[in-house]
């Protein structure tokens, strides 16, 4: 328990949402209030010049789009925040899934106009999954939209979970006046192109009192005295621990590009978000509060810098003290490794650490010795379970245009499908490779660094898949299966079984032909 300070000074957490909801626009806000930065980006704007800081990528800044996901470190009312913003755009999903197994809750950004899309859903069953808790931030409401009471029918049906305002708009679009936040009864008055600061925040316990018949017109003030009636008589009251155990999701309105309502988020964030958690391990479940030091490897990226050919493996610090130039066991190469430059960061910059504690997310320079799901530890031996592999949907043959350069070939992706970027199958029984992707732009990404990092020219050939199904059961069943199905049986670059399905009617058809095989759409990385 020697690091129970620290470890209650700190909140980590992912930032995830449909692209173009406002993420990335929401996690410059945050900064600007932790003070970590003094003037926000935007993401692509023909007015604005600064670019935002957590798009560091060349690609991104082309685009406005985030491809990767970032990792920011701040200081706000005394509690360090670790805050990962992730990539909204599906083609980097696996990114994003992977980052949710490494932080404690998370913010999802829906846009008040389009409501819950596609994505937001997909995002929402991986946090489900792990029942990570779950703060919603409604934002644009300075635009029109969804009615509120519509909108938090649609969370609750849509994201299988249910919902408690705690701040509530007043309008919206042109006639959107301000938020009332139920959580300590206060208002907030609407100013476009302004800041909301403490001066203006007005206290409101009652809201039969005759400020509000001063403040707002009659329709106004008598909507918000209903509508507050209604969510009290309606929605639960909020409860800390259902909201802990990811049973229920707070809701917040707001607009992050206007900088309002974000404080009352923030707020509540720091009150009531979880501190670092326990974890489970294929042995036994790790204490927080051990004095041991333990962490896994949640994401890898190349050449953060293109400057220089550098690797960096994020880890995520489980329990005990991390510090720097000491040596650590490396469980999968049973091997010692020490780190003299691990880093913390701000995006592009990156800033040396000397030590790191549970909750906190550190950079080390990599020489291709980690995979995603690698763990360190003080010499015990043991892998963090529940970091998964998902189906991808889209399926193609990798082939060679270079002879003469197989082996760079063969070096290239395999580091590339180490990093995370796509899966890679091999024929069972061959030595056909099949990459796997959740998205086409991906199949661009690996093309162009497989030339200009490995000097490895290849070209993919679409399949005709539309799943892969880690398949498990009896021996002799599967066995059977792999000799009628040889040519869609494939292997992970783990040596799991893995089935690729042409069509929805094959897959279902093949559970129904053999009930005694699971056909998985995701897999474990550490089982």
């Amino acid at each position: 328990m020697k690091y129970v300070n620290e470890i209650n000074k700190r909140k980590s957490f992912a930032i995830i949402a449909h692209p173009d909801a406002g993420k990335t626009t929401l996690t410059e806000k945050f900064l600007l209030f932790g003070g970590a930065i003094q003037t926000a980006g935007a993401v692509k704007s023909n007015k604005i010049k600064k670019h935002t800081t957590s798009d560091f990528m060349e690609i991104e800044r082309q685009r406005g789009i985030s491809v990767a996901t970032s990792v920011m470190t701040f200081e706000y009312r005394d509690i360090l925040v670790n805050l990962l913003d992730t990539p909204g755009h599906k083609d980097f999903a696996e990114d994003t899934y992977r980052t949710l197994t490494a932080v404690d809750s998370v913010v999802l950004v829906i846009d008040c106009v389009k409501g819950v899309e596609e994505q937001t859903e997909r995002l929402m069953e991986v946090c489900r999954m792990r029942d990570t808790p779950v703060i919603i931030f409604v934002n644009k409401m300075d635009r029109d939209g969804k009615y509120p009471f519509d909108l938090l029918d649609e969370l609750e049906e849509k994201l299988s979970i249910r919902v408690r305002p705690l701040s509530w708009p007043i309008n919206m679009g042109k006639d959107f006046k301000g938020v009332y936040n139920l959580y300590d009864k206060s208002f907030v008055a609407f100013q476009p192109n302004k800041k909301a600061t403490d001066e203006d925040v007005v206290a409101l316990p009652d809201l039969s009192s005759s400020f509000v018949d001063e403040h707002f017109d009659a329709n106004d003030a008598s909507q918000l005295r209903g509508d507050v009636e209604l969510i009290e008589g309606v929605y639960d009251t909020f409860n800390k621990e259902e909201y802990l155990e990811g049973k229920l999701a707070p809701v917040f309105f707001g607009s992050a590009v206007n900088n309002f309502g974000v404080k009352d988020l923030l707020d509540t964030f720091v009150d009531i978000a979880p501190t670092p958690r326990n974890r489970e391990t294929n042995t036994r479940e790790i204490d927080v509060h051990e004095d041991k030091f333990s962490g896994f490897i949640f994401k890898i990226h190349a050449n953060l810098d293109p400057r220089h050919r550098d690797r960096i493996a994020f880890l995520r610090v489980c329990s005990g003290k991390f510090e720097r130039n000491k040596f650590y066991h490396h469980v999968r190469l049973d091997k010692d490794v020490r780190f003299s430059n691990p880093y913390s960061f701000l995006a592009r910059e990156k800033n040396i650490v000397d030590d790191a504690y549970p909750g906190d997310v550190v950079g080390l320079f990599d020489t291709g010795n980690f995979k995603i799901g690698d763990t360190l530890t003080e010499g015990e031996n043991f892998y963090i379970t529940g970091i998964p592999s998902f189906s991808p949907e889209l399926f193609k043959e990798l082939v060679n245009k270079d002879p003469m350069k197989t082996k760079q070939l063969e070096k290239g992706i395999r580091q590339l499908t180490d990093e995370g970027v796509a899966q890679l199958f091999t024929q069972h029984g061959g030595n056909r490779k099949i990459i796997g992707c959740v998205g086409d732009l991906q199949f661009e990404v690996i093309q162009y660094r497989l030339l200009q990092e490995y000097g490895a020219a290849a070209q993919f050939n679409t399949l005709p898949f539309y799943k892969a199904c880690w398949i498990t059961g009896p021996k002799d069943k599967i066995e059977d299966f792999i000799r009628f199905k040889s040519a869609n049986i494939v292997e992970d670059k783990d040596g799991h079984l893995v089935y690729l399905a042409q069509s929805e009617w094959y897959l279902n058809t093949e559970r129904t032909n053999n009930p005694d095989i699971q056909f998985n759409f995701t897999s474990e990385i550490h089982k």
